[in-house]
């Protein structure tokens, strides 16, 4: 099997029967659908059993919720495909858009050194999310710092390369951002990019991206870990800067129950980024503010 395709669902089963429509008209039929039911109150399963019969597996996993990342690395140990494409209960794929991938993959000719293949992402309305388009062999830190592309991408990585490089499960803490993990693979790593839209998403009112600020001060260990690595990144002085200023903003939100519950030792940043650590408290007082108002 090439393609798994993954999705994490909260509280959105009402969402299943649309993603599963678009998976039907995919043009391309070698993949399975892993739905990771991440400790659901609204019967899931239900859900899926009521789903009609397709031309592709459709597999439930279940756990006690944890957070998106953790049901993705419960989907890929489970993954069959030789690709994993993460896809969220609120978005939905193009008809071709796994076959575009198959037909990417198929171009790197089973390089050891590519991590997976890149598209792009749009809005239902036709609006591409990345900017500028491109193409070509890239690490994920090369093509946001080098190339400037901005805005949310779909990545497609070896699912043997995602076991590898599982996402940080940190005790008591809901959420671990995605480029974490992508950054990680960079470092060794880089992906087939390619210039079509192979994924399709609005952003809904609540949702992860809605309220990220929020999120991160509740991980603040997994938020810490993803700047922290960041300032030693082959990136531009002012983004390791704004890194620094982050990993200090969201110290702030440390407890002492994280740092009695951490399982490993709180994410640590060099000596010399303490200069910006003023410009983090401010940061986080201001987002101390606005959440009050809300």
């Amino acid at each position: 099997m090439l393609v798994t395709v993954i999705t994490p669902i909260y509280n959105r089963a009402s969402f299943l029967p649309d993603l599963f429509r678009s998976l039907c008209d995919q043009t391309f039929k070698d993949f399975e659908w892993i739905i990771v039911d991440d400790g659901s109150d609204d019967d899931v399963s239900s859900a899926v059993d009521r789903l009609p019969a397709a031309a592709f597996p459709v597999i439930l996993l279940s756990k006690a919720n944890g957070g998106k990342h953790t049901a993705v690395n419960m989907g890929v140990k489970n993954a069959h495909g030789r690709l994993t494409l993460l896809l969220d209960s609120d978005d939905e794929l193009p008809p071709t858009a796994i076959a575009d991938i198959a037909e990417a993959y198929r171009s790197t000719n089973g390089s050891a050194d590519i991590a997976g293949v890149c598209g792009y992402m749009a809005h239902r309305d036709g609006q591409v999310i990345g900017h500028p388009f491109v193409g070509g062999d890239f690490t994920e830190v090369e093509l946001r710092y080098r190339l400037h592309v901005g805005g949310d991408m779909c990545e497609v990585f070896r699912t043997d390369i995602l076991r590898r490089y599982p996402f940080p499960e940190v005790k008591g803490e809901r959420f671990c951002p995605e480029c974490l993990v992508w950054n990680r693979i960079a470092r060794k790593y880089r992906l087939r990019v390619f210039p079509k839209v192979v994924y399709l998403r609005d952003y809904l009112d609540g949702g992860l991206t809605d309220n990220i600020v929020r999120i991160r001060m509740k991980s603040p260990i997994a938020a810490m870990m993803t700047y922290a690595e960041m300032t030693t990144l082959p990136i531009p002085l002012l983004q390791k800067a704004k890194a620094a200023i982050n990993y200090w903003r969201f110290s702030c939100c440390l407890t002492e129950k994280h740092k009695r519950e951490a399982a490993s030792p709180i994410p640590s940043i060099a000596w010399y980024w303490k200069w910006v650590k003023p410009v983090g408290w401010a940061m986080h007082i201001v987002d101390t503010k606005k959440l009050k108002q809300k």
